[in-house]
């Protein structure tokens, strides 16, 4: 469930950035003439600079723009031509000055984007293998990606868990060469470091291990001559195992980046034919003249007092922030701060506010960070004066307890969003004196025609929602035994529901929407691990249900204040259960949902397709074929008509145990050869007890004995139905034997049998679920876009399983 498909990756990221761009957050205008380093006019509002990423100022320094302007007088804006063939004449001095204040050989690149490109592809080996921090920089993941295809064996571990980064390279020190870990210096959105000494101590233990490190943002403010956090860190000395990445934008005040690597050959190599090295624009010669100067400053005594002066602000705003109760998700004494606000719509609020004050925040957004784990990013400079970052704290926390309170969210909410201690219980939101919400664990609990004539329309009314509590609770293994909350939200003074749903918590697998790939090799190694890469997840509905889990009454005006009491009693939940995930489920692709479960930390994503059938008022099979398309019709009279009448079919209440079996074994052949939809096995129990129950029917198919060659008939497939009592069937699972089932075409027959028996029992409308959308609609099915929204505790898992995705595919 955890893989998001890259297109609908996409989708999410854009629905998110456009969102916040409509709330004026992103994609803004800057409205200055000069700038000055602390101060940015946007929509005709001067605030104080909290953004920016040059924290040393170095931007602004009079002689770095000197020396811009006077290399564009000598030798233009720019220097078209690739450094394969020549470079401008300041390239050679401004890698000098760099290799001076690294002590080792260096490569200039264009950017650290680009860089990544041409380092990682060259540096890497094919005997090697790759390992990713969680958290490194979307750059360095996006170059690894060339990798896989080489067959470069490339994993993931979780952010500074060396635990989990040791058990990675006692998996991978007998299979390659090198081990590369790849991680940031500093991390540009909590500020926090890399474990630097104890990485160096682990490759002491594995020599195997060499170490990738992007250090744009402990640049220029940390180290002996400017080098970086990194490097001191390391006591000042670049090991042969490591390559080391700064920037010259950013603090450096100029373009460009900068690798330095101890290995002088490694070096030629990487500069002699390093991707965009070769084949993309150089420099411009203003930008290379503004790092030259800005290398001087380096290498002179005036760095370490403006890495003082940085220091001494840093220090101050730490001091100011320890005394309020702003939720500072990682102290660290660096220039890049992270107050967490939990939901977006929070963090819209909080950064409106702020600006409106004058003061520019930026905030920090999915899929940077999870989407529950939105926050302010604040980042100080040596423009900061001290009265301004006074005043900034006094905004924000003036304003940041009005923007929880607007958002109808806490302080403790925010706090158990980012696992941070809470020091006092969540105070009564107003709107539980409005409603009145009922949360069960049992569905005896609530009266049966309460909940049918609020949730009676699929297998999950009340009779269907007790079978699922008989057979998936009390059983051997994990996987079967599933948790279920029956909620209900009334008007306090009416006494009439308002919102009515149930969740589920059960183990799922984390590829159960992966590609067919991703599964098959996910499932091998379960065969030695059976509870490799899953997770408990807080679902609504369950996965043995499909439908519409949530009921809403629009008619009264105050239903979104409950579908927001709801996601607060759901957070109450997963606080008490910890799901790896919490998900929404099944709604329309349009619904007018998605703005509000976006902006309370879900993110959207595309559920295979739902089919229902609601024409069932035909009286014969030709009425029937007439309802159908053109091609549908011929597809029916070709593939499916002929094929009727080869076989016997059953219409089975109560099924004798060893037939149970054999049905049993059929649904296994279905799910073992359908990792489309990757899910564990349901329980022999829960198919023996659909036999006892009156709810559920089997459609059976037998090849009459001039087809078959056996002693006596078997079922060669049968349809598990579901017998709504308000008038809908349901077909919920299906079983096969493979050796008959193409060429008997035995799927579509119990397609077909299934409409048949839906008439011919007088329901109004087959409910078919998903998967399979393709065969289901050329019987007359409807074909309806489903979307989920995810809750996510962390975006670690979908990135791991996106990393297999394209290795996979290589």
């Amino acid at each position: 469930m955890a893989k998001i498909k890259h297109n609908n990756f996409l989708d999410t990221v854009d629905e998110v950035f456009s969102d916040a761009t409509r709330k004026g957050i992103l994609h803004l205008n800057s409205q200055d003439t000069k700038f000055t380093g602390n101060t940015i006019k946007v929509d005709g509002n001067k605030m104080y600079h909290f953004g920016t990423t040059g924290y040393l100022g170095l931007e602004q320094d009079e002689r770095l723009k000197k020396a811009a302007m006077e290399a564009v007088d000598s030798y233009g804006t720019q220097f078209p031509l690739s450094k394969t063939y020549i470079s401008h004449p300041l390239y050679q001095e401004l890698e000098e000055k760099l290799r001076t204040m690294y002590a080792n050989p260096v490569v200039i690149t264009k950017n650290s984007t680009l860089g990544h490109i041409a380092v990682i592809p060259t540096a890497v080996r094919d005997e090697d293998a790759v390992i990713l921090d969680h958290q490194v920089h979307w750059s360095v993941q996006n170059a690894v990606q060339p990798l896989k295809l080489r067959g470069i064996p490339v994993e993931m571990i979780r952010h500074n868990n060396l635990d989990m980064l040791e058990d990675k390279i006692k998996e991978l020190q007998g299979k390659v060469s090198r081990i590369w870990y790849m991680a940031d210096g500093v991390y540009s959105m909590y500020g926090d470091f890399a474990p630097v000494r104890e990485l160096m101590d682990l490759s002491d233990k594995y020599p195997q291990l060499h170490f990738y490190f992007d250090d744009v943002h402990g640049m220029s403010w940390k180290g002996k001559n400017g080098t970086g956090y990194v490097l001191e860190a390391m006591g000042g000395n670049l090991p042969e195992n490591v390559l080391l990445f700064g920037t010259l934008s950013k603090t450096f005040g100029a373009s460009g980046a900068v690798l330095a690597c101890s290995n002088a050959e490694l070096q030629r190599k990487i500069k002699t034919y390093g991707g965009p090295l070769t084949f993309s624009a150089q420099l411009e010669p203003a930008s290379v003249a503004a790092a030259c100067a800005s290398a001087d400053i380096h290498l002179s005594q005036e760095i370490y007092m403006l890495q003082n002066e940085l220091s001494e602000r840093i220090d101050y705003f730490n001091r100011l922030l320890s005394n309020t109760d702003l939720p500072l998700v990682a102290e660290n004494p660096s220039p890049v701060f992270y107050i967490g606000t939990g939901t977006p719509v929070t963090g819209y609020n909080f950064v409106k506010r702020m600006m409106k004050e004058g003061f520019f925040v930026n905030l920090g957004l999915f899929p940077a960070v999870p989407i529950k784990n939105t926050g302010v990013r604040i980042t100080i400079c040596r423009h900061n004066q001290k009265e301004e970052i006074e005043k900034l704290v006094e905004a924000m926390v003036y304003h940041y307890p009005r923007a929880l309170e607007e958002t109808d969210s806490s302080p403790e909410r925010v706090r158990r969003a980012f696992r941070m201690p809470v020091s006092r219980e969540e105070k009564v939101q107003s709107s539980a004196e409005i409603f009145e919400i009922q949360c069960e664990t049992k569905i005896s609990a609530i009266p049966k025609e309460e909940w049918d004539s609020l949730m009676g329309k699929n297998c999950f009314e009340w009779n269907g929602q007790l079978f699922l509590e008989k057979t998936l609770t009390a059983n051997d293994i994990p996987e079967n035994n599933w948790f279920f909350y029956y909620i209900l939200i009334k008007d306090k003074n009416s006494g009439v529901p308002v919102l009515a749903t149930f969740l589920s918590y059960s183990l799922w697998k984390d590829d159960m929407l992966s590609p067919v790939s991703v599964s098959e090799k996910l499932e091998e190694q379960r065969k030695r691990e059976p509870y490799h890469m899953t997770s408990m997840v807080l679902s609504m509905g369950s996965l043995f249900t499909e439908g519409e889990h949530l009921y809403i009454n629009k008619t009264n005006h105050r239903w979104k204040e409950a579908l927001l009491l709801l996601l607060q009693k759901i957070e109450e939940l997963e606080q008490e259960l910890k799901p790896s995930m919490v998900v929404l489920r099944d709604f329309e692709e349009q619904t007018n949902l998605n703005s509000l479960f976006h902006e309370q930390g879900f993110m959207k994503v595309k559920m295979p397709e739902s089919c229902v059938m609601d024409n069932l008022s035909w009286d014969t099979i030709e009425e029937y074929k007439a309802s159908l398309s053109s091609r549908s019709r011929r597809h029916f009279t070709k593939e499916v008509e002929p094929f009727e009448k080869k076989f016997d079919i059953c219409y089975m209440e109560q099924v004798p145990p060893d037939e149970v079996s054999h049905f049993y074994q059929l649904y296994q052949n279905v799910r073992n050869n359908n990792f489309g939809l990757n899910t564990f096995a349901y329980p022999f129990k829960l198919f023996a007890e659909m036999s006892k129950d009156p709810g559920w029917e089997f459609i059976v198919l037998y090849l009459k004995p001039e087809y078959e060659n056996r002693d006596e008939p078997k079922a060669v497939g049968v349809m598990f139905c579901y017998k709504n009592s308000s008038g809908t069937y349901v077909p919920s699972l299906v079983g096969m034997d493979y050796k008959y089932s193409r060429e008997f075409q035995v799927y579509r027959q119990l397609l077909f049998q299934t409409i048949k028996r839906a008439r011919y029992l007088h329901f109004e409308k087959i409910d078919f679920g998903i998967t399979a959308s393709f065969e289901k609609r050329k019987l007359g099915a409807i074909v309806q876009p489903k979307v989920s929204y995810v809750q996510a505790r962390d975006n670690f898992k979908l990135e791991l399983l996106g990393i297999m995705e394209a290795g996979i595919k290589k």
